[in-house]
């Protein structure tokens, strides 16, 4: 949340109405209770903006739990000196007390569950007049949404080519897409969800699903979007055309993230401080729950929907649940934390494998999938957060918190690093459906997206971006199409690019993604 942005809305209002504020003596003109005085200045000027919950509408939520990097000094020299760069203007004819108190005010907790009713939910909702400006996408494979977290934008990129550029705020990341490619679906830190036409290039509509939001999800039909909530923790089911509300599930815990299933009607979601599993109906809305050894952080599912790959809070130890009766079928011991969320797969020398970095610690791990075991640490030079592969590329590519780009040859797991921009940090890969384009992000406020040749590494279009972060391809982001993925390397591997290619003895997951691979060339 960016704390300039904050505090704009309630500078701004306290200008427009100074009237309240005797301007001989900078002091309330109507005397108050001295731990009303914040409250009524919030009231009176800032919840047209910030809700009289603080909740946030237009501006973001001003809660205390959001707030913790700054005590009431803190926040009340912010609010007399404002933010360079930003609408925010000065304060400082506003006397130190009453700073203080619109300070105390904010940080202050509030007696309420910070409930977000259906009701909530329809008055949120933002409708836009964009003009009708086709994309003239060239292949639907290629889309590429990308995510430029301090510019308040999404882009939509395909090939080198950026086709569009539409404003979010507190824009976060986690786009969804309908399978038919015609529909993005985009989250904000602040519980809202942007749908976006990629026919039509229109902004459609915007919801407020909750106060603070944790991911989304699309039914496997398109029909039906699943926001999962932090603040308040439920579950919010919407109409994925009018975004209207379809119901609302309260949720007991603090839900880790929710991943719709492409096989069947269903979803699944973990809690992080419960040790519950919940499937979620994609069709009928209904929850079960299924006790598991402990609370879950961070998880994903297997490509072929059999498992799940998980890790709890503490961070000791992977565990992977099959999924038929959900029981752990393996666990292993490991320093620090895996950041499974960002975790990448491939196929090598008969095998399945996923590799994923570490929260804080300079290497990534390599795990064979299927028969489940450790394979290998490599160490990376530094705190990474995304490894990303395809199967055009012989590489994982890797950061590590610095300006290098970190190749991980897929065969022998030697390194080798290229440094994208001199002393500015490099961040996430993405490809393009293909694979023959990848695409970088040079994560500094003065950034960039630079496009390069996946294979020779030839810098073929850069373009400037502030904060840039997540990248989207729709192929490389739909579960889906990993089997697909998996038959490429297959096909190379086991029939030397040639058919027909004897699958005797193959197993039922190699037999699946060959044939996913083999019905894209017909």
């Amino acid at each position: 949340m960016k704390t300039a942005f904050i505090f704009s809305s309630l500078i701004t209002l306290f200008l427009c109405n100074a009237n309240a504020v005797d301007e001989a003596s900078g002091h309330m003109v109507e005397a108050l209770p001295k731990k009303e005085v914040g409250k009524e200045l919030y009231n009176q000027y800032c919840a047209t903006c910030h809700h009289t919950k603080r909740v946030g509408i237009d501006g973001p939520p001003l809660l205390p739990k959001l707030l913790k990097k700054y005590d009431e000094k803190s926040l009340a020299a912010k609010i007399k000196d404002g933010f360079p760069q930003t609408l925010m203007p000065k304060y400082d004819f506003l006397n130190p007390y009453e700073l203080l108190q619109i300070a105390r005010y904010i940080k202050s907790d509030i007696d309420d569950d910070f409930s977000w009713s259906a009701n909530d939910i329809r008055n949120s909702i933002v409708s836009y007049d964009d003009p009708y400006e086709p994309l003239k996408i060239k292949d639907k494979e290629q889309i590429l949404p990308v995510v430029e977290r301090d510019g308040n934008k999404v882009w939509i990129m395909e090939d080198t080519r950026i086709l569009d550029k539409f404003h979010l705020d507190n824009v976060h990341g986690g786009i969804k897409y309908t399978m038919d490619a015609k529909n993005i679906y985009v989250p904000t830190r602040d519980g809202f969800v942007q749908r976006y036409s990629l026919k039509t290039g229109q902004r459609m509509n915007k919801v407020r699903a909750c106060i603070n939001l944790r991911n989304i999800s699309l039914s496997r039909d398109g029909k039906n979007v699943f926001a999962t909530c932090l603040l308040p923790e439920q579950l919010v089911v919407l109409d994925s055309s009018s975004m209207l509300p379809k119901t609302i599930k309260k949720l007991d815990g603090k839900v880790s993230a929710l991943y719709e299933f492409y096989s069947k009607d269903e979803a699944i979601f973990t809690f992080r401080n419960k040790p519950l599993l919940g499937k979620l109906d994609t069709q009928t809305f209904d929850i079960s729950y299924t006790t598991i050894k402990e609370p879950i952080e961070d998880f994903f599912i297997d490509p072929f929907e059999d498992y799940l790959i998980g890790t709890a809070r503490r961070g000791d130890v992977l565990s992977v649940y099959d999924l038929k009766n959900n029981s752990i079928v393996f666990e292993h011991a490991m320093k620090g934390m895996p950041h499974l969320f960002s975790a990448t797969y491939w196929y090598q020398d008969g095998n399945f494998y996923f590799g994923t970095p570490h929260i804080k610690k300079p290497y990534i791990t390599v795990w064979k999938m299927y028969d489940w075991a450790f394979t290998k640490e490599v160490n990376i030079g530094g705190d990474g957060f995304f490894v990303k592969t395809h199967p055009y590329t012989p590489y994982l590519w890797a950061d590590n918190g610095s300006d290098e780009l970190v190749l991980i040859d897929k065969k022998d797991y030697k390194t080798k690093t290229i440094t994208p921009r001199k002393n500015k940090q490099y961040i996430h890969t993405e490809y393009s459906g293909d694979g023959k384009y990848a695409y970088l992000s040079i994560y500094e406020k003065e950034g960039e997206v630079i496009v390069i040749d996946t294979l020779n590494f030839k810098e073929l279009a850069a373009y400037d971006a502030n904060i840039p972060v997540g990248k989207y391809n729709f192929i490389n982001k739909n579960r889906e199409f990993y089997p697909r993925l998996f038959g490429m390397d297959i096909f190379k591997e086991k029939c030397q690019e040639r058919l027909p290619c004897d699958t005797s003895n193959f197993n039922a997951y190699e037999k699946k993604s060959l044939n996913d691979f083999l019905s894209t060339l017909h």
